[in-house]
């Protein structure tokens, strides 16, 4: 585990400059094969101190990561949450249906966004000034905060799915490609929550 902690240093040179409301985005479902990329965005009261145990959402414990959520809830100035949905995936790409859902995620926040703090590299499409850091879900906070609530709130999500669909242990495997969900994709076939534009789903949608 990494002993890396996120702090409020990017946001505070942000504060500095008198760019005040900084957003913090991240999202979570990238990779697996069902469900929507949800994005959240978070942004902290100017001087916020640091929340204790905050870090990237995939390095926590589930149930550490909803006290955090609830914490940063309770903490951020604003927050918000959106999705892309498996249709909009297939139709767009993973790549530009995570930006439309982060967008979605600023746009909610109802605050006029001086500048936003994404996780890896630019995405010039998402139409605002912002600041890409690479890790940055483990070295800044506003995007950590994002990193818990994307992943809390797919989690649920995908947890709700797992009660229509049972075969595909969505509520273990949140629809990443899991032996068990694989095994369980080529005897039923792929639901209406599967994304059709990845592999083997495109492959297993043919027969």
């Amino acid at each position: 585990m990494s002993r890396r902690r996120p702090t409020f240093e990017r946001e505070t040179a942000l504060w500095n400059a008198g760019r005040t409301v900084v957003a913090g985005v991240d999202e979570a479902g990238r990779g697996p094969l069902a469900g929507p990329v949800v994005a959240a965005a978070v942004v902290f009261p100017a001087g916020t101190k640091p929340i204790r145990g905050l870090r990237d959402s995939k390095l926590l414990p589930a149930v550490v990561r909803e006290r955090l959520a609830a914490v940063v809830r309770e903490r951020a100035l604003a927050c918000a949450v959106a999705a892309a949905s498996v249709r909009e995936i297939d139709r767009l790409n993973i790549r530009r249906a995570t930006i439309l859902a982060m967008r979605r995620a600023v746009d909610r926040l109802g605050l006029p966004v001086h500048e936003v703090l994404v996780d890896g590299l630019p995405v010039p499409e998402i139409g605002l000034a912002h600041v890409a850091i690479v890790d940055g879900d483990a070295l800044c906070q506003s995007i950590a905060a994002a990193s818990v609530l994307a992943k809390t709130v797919r989690d649920r999500l995908m947890r709700l799915l797992a009660g229509r669909h049972p075969a595909y242990a969505w509520d273990e495997n949140k629809g990443y490609a899991t032996p068990w969900h694989l095994d369980a994709l080529t005897q039923f076939g792929p639901s209406a929550h599967h994304r059709y534009s990845f592999e083997p789903v495109s492959q297993l949608a043919l027969f």
